[in-house]
């Protein structure tokens, strides 16, 4: 059980109301009202949406561990910008808004650890936000590697070039081109700054 659920006595984890669901369930969907905020107990979740030609827009893939609805729900436009859906079997817990404030207000170590899980959230948007602003897909890589210590391990490279906003090619050839300079060492599915 995640960390933020790990300070709760039985009466408080009664106010989450805990789901199981299946790969390709739809959580919720885009311009939805944001009602909860959900934790990811097990397995994934992507808030994606969909251009007009069929091209997703990935805009989180919250994992085992992470929240999400946790930025909307308090915001004067609590409306999913994407749908919500499992990326493979996930077992979340949903908190309400009422529910989340009376828990912040009764559990201090909550409050403590759903401020530290809202703060790492800003840190890796942030994160995200200077990867974008980051023009050349070398320069892109690099600081991916940087920010996880100089060493990655990616599921795939279409999943990789999904979260530094790359097509697959230009991924493709950016590793292929920094391994014969030997910036990089590629084992398997592990990238390594050298």
């Amino acid at each position: 059980m995640t960390k933020l659920l790990k300070t709760l006595s039985e009466e408080e984890k009664a106010l989450f109301l805990r789901k199981k669901l299946e790969k390709g369930n739809v959580l919720f969907r885009e311009n939805e009202r944001c009602e909860f905020v959900g934790i990811v107990l097990s397995g994934s979740l992507k808030i994606v949406s969909y251009l007009s030609d069929g091209k997703e827009i990935i805009y989180n893939e919250p994992q085992a561990g992470q929240m999400f609805g946790n930025n909307l729900i308090f915001s004067s436009e609590p409306y999913y910008k994407g749908d919500i859906v499992c990326q493979n079997d996930a077992e979340i817990e949903l908190i309400s808004k009422e529910n989340l404030l009376e828990l912040l207000r009764r559990n201090p170590s909550f409050l403590t650890d759903y401020l530290q899980a809202q703060s790492d959230f800003t840190k890796d948007l942030n994160d995200k936000i200077k990867l974008l602003a980051i023009s050349g897909a070398e320069e892109r890589l690099l600081y991916y590697l940087n920010l996880h210590k100089s060493q990655i391990t990616y599921d795939s490279i279409t999943s990789l070039a999904n979260t530094l906003f790359l097509e697959r090619e230009t991924l493709s050839r950016t590793i292929s081109r920094m391994e014969a300079k030997r910036s990089i060492l590629r084992q398997g599915k592990t990238i390594i700054l050298l």
